[in-house]
Formats: structure tokens, C-alpha cells, sequence
């Protein structure tokens, strides 16, 4: 029988998305596995309140440990514990930064195989078989394991958070060491990083800026239609305007940001270089504007608006008014 071990990233009483997420993917493994999967919380304020709703997810079972939620190295000693202690075979990690630090630090800790950027997982033979995007995505690479235990890391919205109806996860405390080099770092404030009030992951409606906005203020442009389509749209942005200064990186999309699927995305002065579009190809509707016939999203876009985007962008944007009576 093969559990895995799922790690639930949570932040002021709430479990991060793509945790959720990796839960309800984990449990799905696990049951073609014959096993189960388990729920890991690390935190001071973590409690029965909080991990035993997981079960709603899949997970039949939550460990809390106790410590400094938000730093890396104490979720390694932790995990490493529990891993070793209840001899799990896998752990699965949501999309993130910290996963991605965390899954580093199990590997070296405990000689696992590890892979991250994963889009897929299915079980063949009885092992875990992990799908991870090659060569600017335009190919699929699948990893079988052969270490003694597996940890895989999911790209962001990798995985669905699904809801099974189960009851509540049975609770249960664990005790572990620090690390010395674990108590070494202090979590001096904890908070969402700039522009985390941009929710592009849950948008419908995306509009995208990049660098043919020109300056930061034409970002306004972007604003005002997404506020012209009220309800569920955001703003979002390239790597180079964001790395430029001109959006905060909350909002960026691509192959080091965020992976987007809305209904709705449309690009206005991006080019649609391959690092932006791993990002958001799964969008329903793609809509382009770019004064480049030439341009790269024109290949893929639905529908391609060649033009000057200062004044295709407001005409559009009233047009939406008009449309919605607004």
C-alpha cells in the first residue's frame, strides 16, 4: 500500500489553493494505489479547525506540527519526520515557490527523487508516473521514480481542488526536531506579496499588458476595460513589464509567474513570446492587439486585432460600457 503525503500551505486561517488543490489530486493517486493520502500542516496556529475540513478534499488523515509556518527549513524537518516515520512513498506538493524550496530540501535530506513543473500525474504498474512539460512546453517528459520515495511539485493550477463529500480528516499532532540550521532564519512579517489583491488565477476575464503599453501608465488602459467588464476580470502583465517595475509581480503570467485559464484573455502590446504563452494557452478565448502584423500570439490567438492598441483599447473599453449599460 503506498500513502502519500500532501503538503497544505495555509495563511490566516485559510489553505492555500493549489494545496487544496494537491489534496484532492493526492487522494485521487492514492486510491488507485490501494492508500491513502495524508495532509501535512505546519504552524503555530494550525488546529483541528482547520485540518480536519481537508478530509472534504480526499484526505483521510491531518498532521500538525507545530512551528513557524512560512519558512522553508522547518517544513523540511518536519516532512522529513513524517515521511520517515509513517514510510510514505510520495509526497505531493502544490504549485509555489516555497514547494519548490521545500522539495529541494526533502530530496537532498532524504536521497528522493524529486520533480517540479508538473502538469500531470497517473499511476502505471503501481508507481506514480509524473508529466512534466520540455522544451518551452512544446513536449511532454513522464518520470518514473526510483528512489525510495517520490516527490512531485505541480506547476500552478496543475491540480483542481474537487470536493468528495468525505467527512472530516482525522487530526493528529506530531512531534519533531528543529534543524540547527533550521532555527537559524526568523519570519520577521509574513504577508502577500505586492499586488496579491490581483487575483488572476480566479479571473474570468484577463486583460494582459506588455511591453507595447509603452510606459506604466498604460497600464490604466488595461484597468479601465477590465473595470468596464465588472465582475470577475483582472489585470495581468508580461515578465518584462513586470521586471521593468511597471506591475507588481503578483500579476505576472508565464513560465516563471502564474498559468491562468479564463474564459476570457485578451493581450494587448504582448508579442506572445513561448515563456508567456505556457502561461495562458488554456484560456477559452484569446484576443490580441499589436501593432506587429508579425507578432508570435497572432499564430495562436482566436481572433488577431492589428493596430494601435492606445486607441483600439478605449474604444473597446466604451464599447463594453454601452454593451453592459454601464
Amino acid at each position: 500500500m503506498s500513502n502519500i503525503l500532501v503538503y497544505a500551505l495555509h495563511y490566516e486561517g485559510q489553505i492555500n489553493k493549489n494545496s487544496l488543490g494537491a489534496v484532492s489530486e493526492g487522494a485521487r493517486l492514492a486510491a488507485e494505489l490501494g492508500g491513502e493520502a495524508h495532509a501535512l500542516l505546519v504552524g503555530d496556529q494550525a488546529g483541528e479547525e482547520l485540518a480536519g475540513p481537508l478530509g472534504a478534499y480526499g484526505a483521510k488523515k491531518a498532521l500538525i506540527a507545530s512551528g513557524p509556518e512560512g519558512l522553508a527549513q522547518p517544513v523540511v524537518d518536519a516532512m522529513a519526520k513524517a515521511i520517515t516515520d509513517g514510510g510514505y512513498k510520495y509526497a505531493l506538493f502544490g504549485g509555489g515557490l516555497l514547494g519548490f524550496e521545500i522539495g529541494a530540501g526533502l530530496a537532498a535530506r532524504l536521497g528522493a527523487g524529486v520533480v517540479m513543473e508538473v502538469t500531470g500525474v497517473r499511476v502505471q504498474e503501481g508507481k506514480l508516473i509524473a508529466q512534466r512539460p520540455i522544451l518551452g512546453d512544446s513536449a511532454i517528459s513522464e518520470i518514473e521514480f526510483r528512489s525510495p520515495v517520490g516527490i512531485v511539485i505541480g506547476r500552478l493550477n496543475a491540480f483542481e481542488a474537487k470536493e468528495s463529500g468525505a467527512g472530516a480528516a482525522a487530526v493528529q499532532r506530531i512531534d519533531y526536531e528543529l534543524s540547527a540550521h533550521a532555527q537559524q532564519a526568523t519570519m520577521v512579517k509574513r504577508g502577500e506579496q505586492r499586488g496579491a489583491d490581483v487575483d488572476i488565477e480566479g479571473a474570468d476575464i484577463i486583460v494582459a499588458g506588455g511591453r507595447g503599453l509603452g510606459k506604466p501608465e498604460g497600464f490604466q488602459l488595461c484597468e479601465d476595460l477590465a473595470a468596464a467588464f465588472g465582475g470577475n476580470a483582472a489585470v495581468a502583465a508580461t515578465r518584462a513589464v513586470v521586471d521593468a517595475g511597471w506591475y507588481p509581480y503578483a500579476a505576472q503570467i508565464g513560465q516563471t509567474g502564474k498559468t491562468v485559464s479564463p474564459k476570457l484573455y485578451l493581450a494587448a502590446g504582448i508579442s506572445g513570446a513561448i515563456q508567456h504563452k505556457v502561461g495562458m494557452q488554456s484560456s477559452e478565448n484569446i484576443i490580441a492587439i499589436n501593432k506587429d502584423s508579425n507578432a508570435p500570439i497572432f499564430e495562436f490567438c482566436d481572433l488577431g486585432i492589428v493596430g494601435d492598441l492606445n486607441k483600439i483599447v478605449p474604444k473597446l473599453t466604451e464599447a463594453v460600457k454601452a454593451r453592459r449599460g454601464a
